[in-house]
């Protein structure tokens, strides 16, 4: 026996060494793909750039080839860039329109502004001189805004970033925002052709609708006009009238410059798959070297992880067995941990340094992350770490209710494993699921299941059949003659099986007359003993009974009873009720070879002589 468990665990020790090479092979091969896929995704964009540069190479040399194609395309190229210079030459009649248009608002602004300023020198009271301040303040705003705009059209792009000042130190949280701004600042750098188009779009909508109300107010302002004959409020009238003017103007001259900036924002865009394929081109030019480097980094980390836990397999006494201390869970819990640390440490090492700071930014950004979540998953998973460590309410190696099924705790892991010895039942279930069972001490020869597969029973509801198959829901019984019966499995465990297959009695009783009563507890009794027993060896049972009895039962109405109790092994269970006809076949033989009456029911009716 001992060279036997030698081998045993010999053989379990070698399939573990190999199950473990398996899987650092599999994980070796999967990141292997997985780097040959990155690969073949930053080679085949490439190849796409190439391909559209050769194409137009060979546009060139074929046209060199075939005179005919040569026309044809040389027509669509003059046709297409004929277009293109008529587009243009719009662009600049409108661009010289509004910049005629703002030219005449700024003289006109100008010439408010110096009148405004001869009223400022001539004004007496503080209250019109306070007034007039603030109109030359809006004047000399609208003049700014113009000579703006001017400068704008004219350069043909935003000229406001060689005003712009240096940017301010971000107030809130300056050290993590300080690591962080790269990312913002590419983020905001891909959205602002987006950004502007709105804000375009916002400052059109806002022109429009206040356009029409300029309007509507010149026009009741000239019907008014009309009707006065007043010189007073004539030049009040024609003052306002001035001023209102003066507003359209500016109002019309803004929005035809916004327009202007939208069209040829919206004229310079290109589609979004030229965009995509742009951006990634760019990218991959960028960062793609690092990115490979960042990706071989986490592949490091878990090959080293890998072999650091094979070490440990093999070096540390007890660190794959069934049931481990909690300072091996500790060991392992901490080889996980320490992974998942140095596959998060590791691109950022990579980021830092190659001096990108975006993707550092990024990886930043992703550990604030993780670390709020972290911190607010240790509070909700302490108590599944406590499982994990072998230290919580349930305990490897223990017995819990699951179910209204009895189970042994197999493992504790990630991913739980319950087992039912007897039913041969296994269920995987993850830690959380754990949280809320208790478990106990197993108490040697306490039951598991009823039955095993295999096994005959009789259940509460009078079937009788052999267990076919066993599973968490169902439980099938296949009766004598082939009939399948399926139970739901707290139905068939309310129904109380019993189990008849490690063996089984069998009670039969037998009635003799009252006209025997003198021998019926001796010597009819000894004799049908010995024949039940000599009949059962002569018909083949010898090797099946465990004991065979009769006893005196009682003395009924019409017979002296007498009980047979025959007890079996579970070998015959199939074939019970067959045991129970033989041994009252048995019986009656015995009363015939010895002349025993048989009574039946009887009614003595006593008449009176009268």
């Amino acid at each position: 026996m001992i060279a036997t468990s030698l081998s045993r665990t010999s053989s379990v020790t070698s399939r573990q060494a190999g199950n473990a090479s398996r899987v650092v092979s599999k994980t070796l091969r999967f990141f292997v793909c997985l780097l040959m896929m990155f690969f073949a995704c930053f080679f085949s964009v490439s190849v796409f750039a190439e391909s559209h540069t050769k194409a137009g190479e060979s546009v060139g040399e074929g046209a060199d080839a075939s005179v005919d194609e040569n026309i044809e395309l040389k027509t669509e190229a003059q046709s297409i860039e004929a277009g293109k210079i008529l587009q243009k030459q719009d662009l600049t009649k409108q661009t010289l329109s509004t910049m005629l248009d703002f030219v005449e608002l700024q003289e006109r602004l100008r010439n408010d502004l110096s009148l405004l300023q001869k009223d400022l020198k001539r004004s007496s009271s503080e209250s019109q001189t306070a007034e007039i301040k603030l109109e030359i303040k809006t004047i000399e705003e609208k003049l700014k805004d113009t000579q703006s705009n001017i400068e704008n059209i004219a350069a043909d792009t935003d000229l406001g970033v060689l005003n712009a000042t240096e940017q301010k130190p971000f107030d809130l949280q300056k050290e993590i925002l300080a690591l962080l701004e790269p990312a913002l600042k590419e983020m905001k750098y891909a959205t602002n052709a987006v950004r502007k188009k709105s804000e375009l779009r916002e400052k059109i909508d806002y022109f429009n609708k206040r356009e029409p109300v300029v309007k509507e107010a010149l026009a009741n302002i000239a019907e008014l006009n009309k009707e006065n004959k007043n010189p007073k409020i004539k030049k009040v009238l024609e003052e306002m009238n001035d001023d209102w003017s003066k507003q359209l103007v500016f109002i019309q001259s803004e929005l035809k410059a916004k327009q202007l900036q939208l069209v040829k924002l919206e004229s310079e865009e290109t589609t979004f798959l030229n965009k995509s394929e742009s951006f990634f081109k760019n990218f991959f030019q960028r960062r793609g070297w690092v990115l490979i480097q960042a990706l071989l980094s986490v592949i490091g980390v878990l090959i080293l992880s890998r072999l650091i836990h094979s070490v440990l397999t093999k070096t540390v006494k007890g660190y794959r067995a069934q049931y481990r201390s909690v300072q091996l869970r500790v060991v392992d819990l901490a080889h996980r941990i320490g992974t998942l640390l140095f596959i998060i440490i590791g691109p950022m090492v990579v980021f830092y340094l190659a001096e990108d700071w975006v993707l550092f930014s990024l990886g930043v950004l992703f550990l604030i992350a993780f670390a709020w979540k972290l911190g607010q998953a240790i509070p909700r998973y302490w108590s599944q770490l406590e499982l994990f460590l072998n230290v919580g309410p349930v305990r490897e190696g223990e017995r819990l209710l699951l179910y209204e099924i009895p189970w042994r705790v197999k493992n504790i892991n990630m991913y739980s494993v319950l087992e039912n010895p007897v039913a041969d039942l296994t269920l995987r279930l993850d830690i959380n699921d754990l949280v809320d069972l208790r478990s106990r001490q197993i108490v040697p020869g306490e039951p598991w299941f009823p039955c095993k597969t295999g096994d005959w029973v009789i259940l509460k509801d009078g079937l009788r059949g052999k267990v076919i198959g066993i599973s968490l829901e169902l439980v099938q019984l296949v009766q004598r003659g082939g009939a399948v019966s399926t139970y739901q499995m707290d139905n068939f465990l309310s129904l109380s099986p019993l189990n008849m297959s490690k063996s089984f009695r069998v009670k039969e009783t037998f009635g003799v007359s009252y006209k025997h009563q003198k021998e019926s507890t001796t010597d009819i009794v000894q004799k049908l003993k010995f024949i039940i027993n000599k009949r059962a060896i002569d018909e083949g049972y010898e090797e099946h009974i465990q004991s065979i009895n009769v006893e005196f039962e009682s003395a009924a109405d019409s017979s002296l009873n007498l009980v047979v109790i025959a007890d079996f092994k579970g070998e015959v269970a199939d074939i019970s009720n067959r045991l129970r006809r033989s041994i009252q076949r048995w019986c009656v033989d015995a009363a015939t070879e010895h002349g025993w009456e048989i009574p039946f029911p009887q009614l003595t009716v006593h008449r009176e002589d009268n």
